[in-house]
């Protein structure tokens, strides 16, 4: 039996984390895991106020998916983990394994800005996203992709390139 594989799908709040790793995850039929669903009820609560979070309120985050992922290995459980993972200290607790494959979803800060505005029910407010790009590192080794086209067109490129 092949090796289990977490495909990490990172970038800044607006990206199409989510939509992508979605879609992926259904065309692979893989498990999907958002990483907001890690966050404690005290960081949303902060993210809803506008209130960018610091590296300590994201230590337990990070802690939790970093147990996540180690359990999904040990479990043989393919995954797709949405996760902003915008420092590289972070994306090295999550991908402490060669099983866990990068995805950066880049785009310009004028279009994730005009995707932020259109979209409803979300907690991340559309003016912390110059935050997030501060606090971005690009990730050297990650697979990258330009996200100015169709999630269908990204989720094809991305099977193409982790030939999954």
């Amino acid at each position: 039996m092949a090796a289990a594989m977490i495909i990490l799908v990172m970038g800044v709040s607006g990206a199409g984390k989510t939509t992508i790793g979605q879609q992926l995850s259904e065309t692979l039929h893989w498990q999907f895991q958002d990483a907001d669903r890690f966050h404690s009820a005290a960081n949303i609560e902060k993210m809803r106020r506008g209130i960018p979070l610091s590296d300590i309120d994201r230590l337990p985050w990070l802690l939790a998916m970093q147990q996540a992922i180690a359990g999904w290995l040990q479990t043989q459980t393919n995954t797709v983990l949405a996760c902003s993972a915008l420092k590289a200290e972070y994306r090295q607790r999550l991908c402490q394994s060669s099983q866990v494959k990068q995805v950066y979803l880049k785009g310009s800060f004028a279009l994730i800005q005009q995707r932020l505005q259109q979209r409803q029910e979300h907690y991340m407010p559309a003016d912390l996203l110059q935050s997030q790009f501060d606090t971005l590192e690009e990730p050297e080794d990650a697979f990258q992709i330009d996200i100015d086209q169709s999630p269908t067109a990204i989720v094809a490129q991305i099977r193409q390139a982790l030939n999954v």
